[in-house]
């Protein structure tokens, strides 16, 4: 069988020459030697902390080179990595460091003394430091030990990772993905997305999330291809290192903003053989903008925090179109059904529940049984919360009103309120918990509005006490003490009560429809 550790199928498509370029940044660049032998320092100073198998490492840093390198180390340990977004504040940091009870804990060396005192009260005892230049306590320490490592063996089932995905309850959830899930979903892209080892990814995601982490990065090292890696979406040096790449990954906001500036053009992207698009949707206008200024369709995929990707259109033109507006096909070995509430599969054109199943598909939620049972069916799939359709809408009189194949998926809402806005994953009732504790505030709801740039903005309606004075303004900087940058309302509008239903339900559509316009004149402007 071998070693089912993720690390060793990475390895195994690491080029034959080790010193040749694996990653370049605008300071420094890495060997794949150089990406080995970290790795396995770290991996070493881990071992020397005589930790459990299975053990966590929570890793709240800035990103950068040896953070992927500390990444890698976790899976040749043996052990379940455990990234948060660097946004996070005290109060979300303190929830999942008590549930998930890490080993280790790597942060900012800026945020060291609260996380620390965190990392105590949670009974982790061990707390260092990584910057995002690749100094800190962790490095420093990791330096003085050997460069080799025997990568631990691993059952395919066994946790690589957990990821925390928030529910509409506002209580997190973590996502348990196997050392197996990853690899499958890894193979299947490499192929399926014609994966070379002279790709040049620029890389300019997060790697808190899958995108970043799993489905860029993955993709990089399993086919041994050059990553051009930047710490964020920047114009000037995407607008630079474009013309050196051949790959490019990206939430829709990025493209939006390439498209905003004169000096992206056709000849820039000369050398750029895909350009894919996830993490929220993709307006057709974008879609069709950026294939008229560049002649390249962007690729858009599906995917989740649960499976990674589900979903794809076709990279392969002999395998079909790209299509806007749509998520493309099942990836192969992965199944997709679009079912009604009672779990009857739906007709091709029908909206529905969107469920799945693969080897991709996470095993459950880290110490909820009860969430988990309650997210698969009896036969074993998974239900996404996603709404969606196979194949072209259906206009009244039954007939399609688009030529869409059968086997694409769309996806055209989502179950619950969650809010995708640049490519970050908000629920409502989190906000909302935080706002209605806030003085003067009676109640409050939290929606997401269309926006041109993050495709969509969170907006907050409040309803004040009687009698009471609430500063929107007031509010808004509060929030942003207390909560991630990107879940903090763009707009919070005061109103006097929020519409309801004849059950007492806030009718949450209502609101869409009338904040629909907070940015449409900012959107026909552009």
């Amino acid at each position: 069988m071998g070693n089912a550790n993720l690390y060793s199928l990475l390895e195994s498509g690491f080029p034959g020459d080790r010193s040749a370029i694996a990653i370049e940044t605008p300071q420094n660049t890495y060997t794949w030697n150089d990406i080995d032998q970290q790795s396995a320092r770290y991996a070493n100073l881990f071992k020397g902390l005589n930790l459990e198998a299975g053990s966590r490492i929570a890793v709240q840093v800035e990103k950068s080179p040896e953070a992927l390198m500390l990444y890698l180390a976790a899976l040749r340990s043996g052990l379940i990595y455990l990234p948060l977004n660097t946004a996070y504040r005290e109060a979300e940091v303190a929830y999942f460091l008590n549930d998930a009870e890490p080993a280790v804990v790597v942060c900012s060396g800026a945020n060291l003394s609260w996380v620390e005192s965190l990392a105590r009260k949670a009974g982790c005892a061990q707390v260092y430091t990584l910057e995002a230049d690749g100094g800190g306590s962790l490095s420093e320490l990791a330096q003085s030990q050997p460069s080799g490592f025997a990568t631990v063996e691993s059952r395919g089932d066994d946790l690589a990772a957990i990821l925390y995905t928030s529910g509409t309850t506002g209580r997190s959830k973590g996502a348990m993905l196997s050392h197996s899930n990853l690899g499958a979903n890894a193979l299947t892209l490499k192929q399926y997305w014609g994966w070379r080892g002279d790709d040049v990814l620029l890389h300019m995601l997060p790697i808190f999330h899958v995108h970043g982490l799993f489905v860029a990065s993955h993709g990089a090292l399993l086919a041994g291809a050059k990553t051009i890696w930047l710490p964020k979406f920047d114009l000037e040096q995407a607008l630079h290192y474009l013309p050196q790449s051949t790959m490019m990954m990206g939430v829709p906001t990025y493209y939006v903003r390439l498209l905003a500036d004169e000096r992206f053009t056709r000849d820039l992207c000369g050398r750029m053989r895909l350009f894919i698009s996830g993490s929220a949707p993709l307006l057709t206008e974008t879609f069709a903008s950026f294939q008229e200024r560049t002649g390249h369709t962007i690729l858009e995929r599906y995917g989740m925090s649960e499976t990674v990707m589900l979903t794809s259109n076709p990279y392969d033109e002999h395998d079909g179109e790209r299509i806007g507006g749509t998520v493309g096909r099942a990836l192969p070995g992965v199944s997709v059904r679009v079912v009604d509430d009672a779990g009857k599969p739906l007709a091709a054109g029908e909206i529905g529940n969107v469920q799945v199943r693969g080897p991709n598909v996470f095993s459950g939620y880290w110490r909820m049984p009860e969430k988990t049972r309650e997210e698969f069916t009896p036969d074993g799939w998974f239900k996404t919360g996603d709404v969606g359709r196979l194949g072209a809408a259906l206009s009244d009189d039954g007939k399609p009103v688009q030529n869409i194949p059968d086997d694409y998926l769309s996806i055209v809402g989502r179950s619950k309120d969650l809010i995708i806005s640049g490519g970050f994953n908000i629920y409502p009732k989190e906000i909302e918990m935080v706002i209605d504790d806030m003085p003067g505030v009676a109640e409050s709801a939290v929606i997401g509005v269309p926006h041109p740039d993050f495709g969509e903005a969170v907006v907050a309606v409040v309803v004040p006490r009687p009698g009471q004075q609430v500063d929107a303004a007031a509010m808004q900087a509060r929030l942003k003490s207390l909560v991630a940058n990107f879940k903090v309302p763009k707009h919070i509008a005061l109103v006097e009560q929020l519409p309801r239903n004849t059950m007492g339900k806030v009718q949450k559509n209502v609101l869409r429809n009338d904040y629909k316009g907070l940015w449409q004149s900012v959107s026909d402007a552009g």
